[in-house]
């Protein structure tokens, strides 16, 4: 009977230690918005109260106004200029709702009024600095600039557009007056928390390898490859920035706009950065539309975000993916990095809008999603409040 008691005691001891360390671990717990593509030059540029010059250089658009022409004969007229919080929409409220500690989104267009387009290039994205309340009016932390839009507008258009965000006080990683700059991380802290956010692009999402900063050149933190080598380069650069208690984002503009395939060679190198450089979240995007989602060794890998703002809208030939269709990510995370939680809010754009998706429109990316996720052994479930949320194999790690 003695033994049976000692037993029952240690028993209740352990559960008691157990539950706080639970609950000192949920103390440590941090919240991240990861958002994908957020296209606001262009068409999205058109309808705010300060438009940069429409002129655009495209094979057959050649004013950014036509996007909003197009977007109108798709859901209806347009009355422009409409205030900064328009593009965001329904967005803004969500993101009070889930009150993430920190905001961070791949900006894909340049800030600048002037430049030349970049020879050769076929798309340009462009925003007057004075529309940056656009992205201010989101309480945005961090904009992520290695991508293929940042430099369409040339090195003008790259130095207004690190001008620009820097004197808006928006911090951002991935891009820079050369290759120091360009690689070095965004610090965002608040409350004694810290989460470094590094950026890379890659010609696989249509970066130019000429667009690579250099010592003396301004440029895009250029990635060549996924190699062991690229690895290495990036753990090297993880631990001469990482502090104890840090966390680290890894955000990579990488793979082609549409398809659901995620390459192996993509998932290799996602799962090493976990393994062997240090890194807490890998922030994919490039594609336009939600892609598989992965949680290795507890930490959560993201393929592909998916645009969240653009001027597409009445664009078709990819209607397979239901293009309309966005989502917020809202990642929890505890002390050590580990995914405690994912959800997701479902957005449609609609008259050049973010709008709280309908029942149906998040039943079908749920359904989409979860049919990726399960190669990935993770799942996804429509909640009753209409969130999609994350289930993986693996409970949430807890360990040390």
């Amino acid at each position: 009977m003695k033994r049976r008691n000692v037993l029952a005691a240690g028993a209740a001891m352990l559960a008691a230690l157990a539950r706080t360390g639970a609950e000192a671990r949920g103390m440590q717990t941090i919240t991240l918005f990861l958002g994908g593509d957020v296209m606001s030059g262009r068409g999205i540029d058109q309808i705010l109260p300060h438009p940069a010059d429409p002129r655009i250089y495209e094979g057959y658009l050649k004013s950014a106004r036509d996007y909003v022409a197009l977007a109108a004969a798709r859901n209806g007229p347009l009355a422009p200029p409409f205030d900064y919080a328009y593009p965001w929409g329904e967005a803004l409220a969500e993101l009070e709702r889930q009150a993430p500690d920190f905001r961070i989104v791949n900006l894909e267009t340049a800030v600048t009024a002037r430049g030349e387009p970049w020879p050769g290039k076929g798309i340009q994205y462009r925003m007057h600095p004075g529309n940056l309340a656009c992205l201010a009016i989101a309480k945005l932390d961090c904009c992520v600039l290695a991508n293929n839009h940042v430099l369409d507008w040339g090195y003008a258009g790259l130095a207004d557009t690190l001008g620009a965000l820097a004197k808006a006080g928006l911090k951002f990683s991935g891009a820079g007056e050369n290759s120091a700059a360009a690689s070095r991380p965004a610090v965002l802290a608040r409350n004694g928390r810290r989460v470094l956010v590094f950026a890379w692009g890659l010609d696989s999402s249509g970066v130019p390898k000429s667009w690579a900063a250099g010592m003396d050149r301004p440029g895009v933190n250029f990635l060549e490859d996924l190699s062991n080598r690229s690895v290495e380069a990036i753990a090297g650069a993880v631990r001469a920035a990482k502090r104890p208690g840090d966390l680290v984002v890894a955000s990579l503009h990488w793979g082609d706009n549409w398809g659901y395939d995620i390459p192996g060679a993509q998932r290799r190198f996602a799962r090493a950065l976990v393994d062997a450089a240090g890194v807490d979240v890998v922030h994919g995007h490039s594609s336009h539309h939600p892609r598989a989602i992965e949680v290795h060794r507890g930490k959560l890998i993201l393929y592909g975000c998916g645009d969240l703002i653009n001027d597409y809208e009445g664009i078709s030939g990819h209607d397979l993916y239901r293009g309309e269709l966005g989502l917020m990510y809202f990642a929890t995370l505890d002390g050590s990095g580990h995914l405690q939680k994912l959800a997701m809010r479902a957005v449609t754009r609609r008259r050049l809008r973010l709008n709280a998706s309908s029942q149906e429109e998040a039943a079908w990316l749920t359904h989409r999603l979860d049919d990726e996720c399960r190669h990935l052994g993770s799942r996804v479930e429509l909640a009753p409040d209409r969130t999609l949320q994350l289930r993986w194999e693996s409970e949430p790690y807890f360990g040390a």
